[in-house]
């Protein structure tokens, strides 16, 4: 007989707590046993459920048949061994299986795509396992939510390795939920973290050999063994922190600023922001990026130079009387036409006191980035818990993998993640650079 390891007091709980919950989210480092204890968890509803119509799903079908159906003898082939059967439902792969309440199919899908989401609609599913889910389409997981609010009783389990804290899967989904459940609204909401010390299948002595792998101040270590949301190899910020970093309006009125800037981004399709930024006074200043405007436009409702020009004075007017020092705004060199139309717009609000100025780029963004990363290090980089966009921008920036496989560096700029805020966050202060060094 092969000797099974025991589930651990928080894996016993997490499958409890499944037997009565609506979502099911089990995130963490590789090898902690999610997808394992998740499918359990999943097999003991199926086996009850009085739906018939059942989903299975992940990146791809063969993913999902690898994960669920299979996983290493430990999926639904195996967990209802001798009761179920793989064939063909109107065309799609699915498992029939014989459960106490009558037959189950399920069904078989990837999600990889926008298009993944048009082979779920049109029926129901008693309940959902999305194997790592966040690596799945967005629209795709947003239709297994929708396909399943017919159930009879609703359930969903998700498994995930961890991603950037911005990602889209918490933005849109586990932040609201956890949210409602800090403060007890969330009952049907069953959450575990797992990491590789969970898994008692493994020896002490593998689990250090293991561990002895990774350099525990790395981002792999951070990611993989501790299932922390980081950002991807070749993160730029190392040294952001959003409890580090961030600042509070309340907190931003008490400090004294002695230089104040705004740096304006104007992007064509992509987005176009402002920031304005406050120097502190003091022999180590700090660089606090007090408030920003973000409008990012599609190609058939694009905004020209003056229409822009038109909404950042709007945004900056009421700042111009909490502070009367606002200086100079800077905008890229090369945006003649939007600097010009800009000034036009100050003074058409009375607002001439304002200098426009273009952005000399001419150390570079290394050199940008350099300064940044050198202010984060010492603790002298702060970002209004507000800018949630610039948050995400930092939390998310990486070097471009071919160019820093190959010892350059080139910061990605895919329109995976905001960048724009980053460009105009350090034209507001990058000039000042001689009172922060």
């Amino acid at each position: 007989m092969i000797p099974y390891a025991q589930f651990t007091p928080k894996q016993q709980a997490y499958m409890l707590r499944a037997r009565s919950s609506w979502l099911n989210v089990a995130e963490g480092g590789k090898r902690a046993g999610k997808n394992i204890i998740n499918l359990i968890a999943w097999a003991a509803a199926l086996d009850v459920h009085p739906d018939k119509l059942h989903l299975a799903a992940g990146v791809s079908a063969s993913a999902a048949k690898l994960n669920i159906v299979d996983s290493n003898g430990f999926g639904l082939a195996w967990l209802f061994a001798g009761r179920c059967y793989s064939a063909q439902y109107h065309g799609r792969d699915a498992l029939f299986i014989a459960s106490k309440t009558g037959q189950k199919i399920v069904l078989i899908a990837g999600g990889n795509n926008a298009r993944s989401a048009s082979l779920i609609k049109g029926e129901s599913y008693g309940t959902a396992y999305v194997t790592e889910a966040n690596e799945c389409h967005e629209t795709f997981v947003q239709e297994v939510f929708d396909r399943t609010l017919a159930s009879t009783r609703r359930q969903l389990f998700f498994d995930l390795n961890p991603k950037p804290p911005a990602h889209w899967f918490y933005a849109d989904i586990l932040d609201y939920q956890d949210a409602r459940a800090r403060r007890g609204e969330n009952p049907g909401y069953n959450y575990g973290h797992f990491t590789i010390a969970d898994n008692l299948s493994l020896s002490d002595v593998v689990l250090r050999e293991e561990l002895d792998k990774y350099d525990p101040s790395s981002i792999w270590y951070q990611r993989d063994i501790l299932g922390l949301r980081t950002s991807a190899s070749g993160r730029i910020y190392t040294g952001y922190s959003y409890d580090k970093v961030r600042i509070t309006p309340e907190e931003i009125r008490r400090l004294d600023f002695s230089e104040l800037t705004v740096g304006v981004d104007v992007g064509g399709t992509d987005a176009t922001v402002a920031t304005l930024t406050g120097i502190t006074r003091g022999k180590d200043p700090v660089v606090v990026h007090i408030d920003g405007i973000y409008h990012k436009q599609g190609i058939d409702n694009r905004m020209d130079e003056s229409a822009y020009a038109r909404m950042i004075v709007e945004w900056l007017a009421p700042w111009a009387l909490t502070y009367p020092k606002i200086g100079t705004i800077y905008v890229d060199s090369a945006n003649k036409l939007f600097a010009a139309g800009l000034k036009n717009a100050l003074a058409r609000r009375g607002l001439n006191r304002f200098r426009v100025a273009g952005f000399d780029k001419g150390d570079g963004i290394l050199a940008r980035i350099q300064l940044t990363c050198m202010l984060l290090a010492q603790g002298r980089y702060r970002v209004c818990d507000r800018m949630t966009k610039w948050h995400e921008a930092m939390q998310m920036a990486t070097w471009t993998q071919e160019d820093f496989a190959k010892g350059e560096w080139v910061r990605t700029d895919d329109g995976s993640y905001p960048v724009d805020c980053l460009d105009s966050s350090e034209y507001s202060y990058y000039a000042m650079k001689r009172y922060l060094i």
